[in-house]
């Protein structure tokens, strides 16, 4: 399949051939949730500690007498039955929250993913993206002559330091190289502006 090339200015420039089965999948909506939903848990840190009933602060003295005061009879304070009691299956730092994705499903999400922006017109693939000085207003008036003025994530093989100082001051901006394209920034963005060498580094990585 053929995409639609573009220049920095918003120039159509021709067409860039792009692989089917990368840019042209079918979508696959559950596959999609999944790896999106193992992505952001693997991201999890253990950072969550409860109190076993041996833990919180309390007292080993009987709160009130065994019988005649038509109560439950309790030990101690400490139980989870009572407020400020442990809890009985506590969280803790070491809890893991990973989950494993094969990488035939990560290269089948993510060529998904990339054909569903194909099908809604969220790509732009640009012949190049090169800023000369490390300039904010150079970045955002190449963004706007090409139409963009949603959210976009840019991705360029080489992300040089003029590249990355212009776009750091633009909120709504992320730079990033195609192997550090994750599920997450790919479908969080309103669009992704692709460069045509990174097309290509996508299609040597997933197709």
């Amino acid at each position: 399949m053929d995409l639609k090339l573009i220049n920095d200015q918003g120039g159509d420039v021709g067409a860039v051939a792009a692989s089917d089965s990368l840019f042209g999948r079918e979508y696959n909506e559950a596959l999609v949730h999944q790896l999106v939903t193992a992505y952001m848990a693997n991201g999890r840190s253990g950072n969550r500690a409860q109190l076993t009933r041996a833990e919180v602060r309390h007292t080993t003295h009987k709160p009130f007498k065994q019988k005649g005061t038509g109560r439950a009879r309790a030990g101690m304070s400490s139980s989870p039955l009572w407020r400020g009691g442990g809890r009985i299956f506590p969280n803790k730092p070491d809890e893991n929250f990973s989950q494993k994705v094969n990488r035939k499903m990560f290269r089948a999400g993510i060529a998904a993913i990339l054909s569903r922006l194909v099908q809604d017109g969220r790509l732009t693939v640009v012949d190049n993206l090169a800023v000369d000085s490390p300039k904010t207003k150079i970045l955002a008036g190449k963004l706007k002559g090409m139409g963009i003025t949603d959210r976009v994530l840019i991705i360029s093989p080489v992300v040089d330091d003029n590249l990355w100082l212009s776009a750091r001051n633009l909120q709504n901006v992320l730079v990033l190289e195609p192997q550090q394209a994750d599920p997450v920034s790919l479908i969080r963005f309103d669009r992704v502006l692709m460069t045509k060498e990174a097309v290509k580094s996508f299609e040597e990585m997933y197709a």
